[in-house]
């Protein structure tokens, strides 16, 4: 039952993960980091083809190891997420609150990419 959860939350996770290479308030990284750890408690074949994915497989590799993000990915992450949210909220009508929270998440979600190590020897 408990192999059966991990593997169900690990598709979800991966689900979400690739969903959010197109919305930039669902962010594809950590989701794709939770159904590496989904899958590494439950089936160490969808681990290890996750691994094995030139998409994603080193930047789990280095999260696995050193808790790594690297510079790259994190400058990757902060052009995609303020280019896409960019013109909606400077030229769409949306009430303010919204706009607030808009970047709130994002201010949010880029503080934890920038506040993680981008190699092994940095300390957090």
């Amino acid at each position: 039952m408990k192999r059966a959860i991990f593997i169900t939350a690990g598709f979800l996770s991966l689900a979400m993960g690739i969903i959010g290479v197109v919305l930039p308030l669902l962010p594809t990284t950590p989701f794709v980091l939770l159904a590496a750890f989904c899958f590494s408690r439950s089936s160490t074949h969808l681990h290890q083809k996750l691994l094995d994915n030139k998409v994603f497989g080193e930047l789990i590799r280095h999260w696995e190891r050193d808790g790594v993000i690297p510079l790259k990915a994190k400058w990757l992450a902060t052009i995609m997420m303020v280019s896409m949210v960019s013109y909606p909220l400077i030229y769409r009508q949306f009430d303010l609150s919204i706009k607030l929270a808009v970047v709130a998440a994002i201010a949010l979600s880029l503080s934890y990419i920038w506040s993680r190590p981008s190699l092994a020897n940095e300390k957090w």
